[in-house]
């Protein structure tokens, strides 16, 4: 298997998520496509739908995505509240996973601060103000 690479949904405020995480990250979107750019006579988009994002990436290293789209009215809500997943990112430094951590949980609600863990490794988790939830992990040992 080459990578394994997060999808988010979201309820209209992809664009805005995204630039967010990118300030964290750094790096430029790879792609970005919204929904009228594929508009077409077997594809309507309703004009308020237009602008919103049907394809979003954004490189994280060397061989990762963080990929979202906007939700699509038709199809219903996102419900944010869900907890059946995070994002784990594996930092290459204590210092990273303080950037990350601190960077991405502005705004959010903190649910493990960052720190020494009961397993030996530096970690720390949180819901980010989206309400997409995250554990950022330095292990010296890898």
């Amino acid at each position: 298997m080459k990578t394994i690479n997060p999808w988010i949904n979201f309820n209209g405020n992809a664009e805005e998520a995204f630039t967010f995480y990118q300030s964290v990250f750094g790096g430029e979107f790879s792609k970005i496509i919204r929904f009228k750019d594929l508009a077409g006579p077997e594809f309507q988009v309703a004009e308020s739908e237009e602008n919103k994002i049907m394809h979003i990436a954004l490189p994280i290293g060397k061989h990762n995505k963080l990929i979202a789209n906007d939700v699509p009215a038709f199809m219903g809500q996102v419900n944010e509240n869900e907890n059946r997943s995070k994002i784990y990112v594996n930092a290459e430094s204590r210092e990273e996973a303080e950037h990350i951590f601190n960077g991405l949980s502005a705004g959010g609600e903190v649910e493990g601060p960052i720190g020494d863990s009961p397993w030996g490794t530096y970690a720390g988790m949180f819901r980010d103000k989206y309400g997409i939830e995250w554990i950022v992990e330095f292990d010296a040992g890898l």
